[in-house]
């Protein structure tokens, strides 16, 4: 193997673990913003911190 091929595949490598890493990173934050629960009050509960609820 060239050095110039090795080169292109560890940048290549590299590039792939970059893009995993910002995908997984996005989808945790999609996931965050998209599962926040309805406001509701808690039988039991305090009151709900915002006042539209």
């Amino acid at each position: 193997m060239t050095p110039a091929r090795q080169r292109s595949l560890a940048l290549a490598g590299a590039a792939a673990v970059v893009a995993a890493f910002v995908a997984a990173n996005v989808h945790l934050v999609v996931t965050a913003v998209a599962s926040q629960p309805a406001c509701t009050a808690l039988p039991d509960g305090p009151a709900p911190a915002r006042r539209s609820c």
